[in-house]
């Protein structure tokens, strides 16, 4: 599949007439109905329904109009920032995050960010730790955000906040009235860990908690997303640790429990290329420490 498809596709589609999509794209018929055809045979799926001589879209092609679109769209952003970046309008800086960061301090973080300098195109990527570690080295982004605590001789980092962890039990459970557990009250509990792929991870991270005190736990099941987790806990199928700043996540079916463990917390760290020198990333940095200082001192 080729985008030049694509772009016909939808030029088809809005025209709902080769004739009129043809003369728009300043060719002829024919060749236009081939490279239809070949895309709905690559598909496995008629596109356009033929009715005499007009068309109309199929219910596949009605949603591969509605993906399609959301894909160019991204596409002419990303190209028009792109040549804004090389004509000097514009220097891009990319922040890699780990999604349960973004219940605390980080949004406003960010927000902060992206006023910070009106010629700075912030780009976001949603990553974990390790995987933060790869793309800065490979320069795709120019700052993390994560949990886990990784050693790498390139990387720079900076904890920012060691966050409490805090039990999520179901709604019903009999420990969920409770305004503080200890470690002992839920060890015969089932535990859903997330994420569970790649590793290592605050799964990993969970579990060495607990080795560190000679204590095991019985990891019921594993989920790639925080908001899985919580969920399967909804339902009744374990419980959970999470990051303090998750209970702002409110669900009427679910109870955040403090944990009465001082070691048990959740670091959210910055990182960074050792090598890199950049003024605007030094600008972010001092950014980041206040913005945790002043979300901390508030709460």
């Amino acid at each position: 599949m080729e985008l030049r498809q694509i772009r016909y596709f939808q030029c088809v589609a809005a025209e709902l007439s080769f004739t009129k999509a043809a003369s728009r794209l300043l060719m002829a018929q024919p060749p236009l109905s081939r490279q239809i055809r070949q895309l709905e045979i690559e598909l496995g799926a008629d596109l356009f329904e033929r009715l005499g001589r007009s068309i109309r879209l199929t219910d596949a092609g009605r949603f591969f109009l509605d993906q399609t679109t959301q894909l160019t769209n991204r596409l002419d952003d990303i190209t028009a920032a792109t040549k804004r970046i090389a004509e000097n309008q514009k220097k891009w800086f990319g922040i890699g995050f780990v999604p349960s960061t973004l219940y605390g301090f980080v949004p406003a973080f960010i927000r902060q960010a992206m006023a910070l300098d009106e010629n700075a195109e912030i780009g976001l990527l949603e990553m974990t730790t390790l995987q933060q570690f790869d793309a800065l080295k490979a320069g795709h982004i120019d700052l993390g955000v994560g949990r886990i605590l990784l050693d790498d001789p390139l990387i720079e980092r900076l904890v920012l906040v060691e966050e409490p962890l805090m039990v999520v039990l179901p709604k019903t459970h009999a420990l969920s009235t409770r305004s503080e557990l200890r470690l002992e009250d839920i060890l015969s509990e089932a535990f859903i860990l997330y994420p569970s792929k790649p590793r290592p991870s605050y799964a990993d991270h969970v579990l060495k908690l607990f080795e560190h005190h000679g204590l095991t736990i019985n990891v019921a099941l594993e989920t790639n997303e925080l908001q899985t987790a919580v969920g399967l806990v909804a339902v009744g199928l374990g419980i959970t640790l999470v990051p303090s700043s998750v209970h702002r996540l409110h669900r009427e079916d679910i109870s955040y429990i403090r944990l009465d463990a001082p070691t048990f917390t959740s670091p959210i760290m910055m990182s960074w290329l050792k090598s890199n020198e950049s003024a605007f990333l030094k600008q972010v940095i001092g950014l980041a420490k206040k913005s945790a200082l002043d979300y901390y001192d508030a709460s």
